[in-house]
């Protein structure tokens, strides 16, 4: 039987976090430069005081696909992004959803008319 190198698996686990935590700041700071900071699904509002509450939910549920533009991010609060979560645990156990992922995609986008908004100066109608 071979011994096991615990220090190389130390050295493996290690280095796997210290990527994680990288990607993860990486596009944590890119997302809460691009969106406002407020829960994509239920409006609540943050600040530098709860931030750490705000969390970066993927779409497609792929934490390595990460375009530049931000078009797989949305921000929610950490109850609404838990909720996302387990809603697709719970299609997944019901058989909802192929084995295979791809389940479904938020569709509302809580911001479409802001740039209207903004460059008008005034509300729509």
């Amino acid at each position: 039987m071979k011994k096991i190198d615990h220090a190389k698996l130390d050295r493996i686990v290690a280095d796997a976090r210290r990527t994680s935590d990288t990607r993860d700041q990486g596009y944590r700071e890119r997302a809460l430069k691009i969106y406002p900071w407020i829960c994509g699904r239920c409006a609540r509002e943050f600040t530098l005081v709860n931030l750490r509450e705000l969390t970066v939910h993927h779409r497609d549920h792929n934490h390595d696909n990460n375009p530049p533009d931000g078009s797989n991010w949305e921000l929610l609060c950490i109850y609404c992004h838990d909720n996302e979560h387990q809603r697709q645990l719970e299609m997944k156990a019901n058989g909802s959803v192929s084995a295979g992922g791809g389940g479904s995609v938020a569709t509302h986008s809580p911001f479409a008319n802001l740039k209207a908004l903004i460059g008008s100066g005034k509300p729509s109608s």
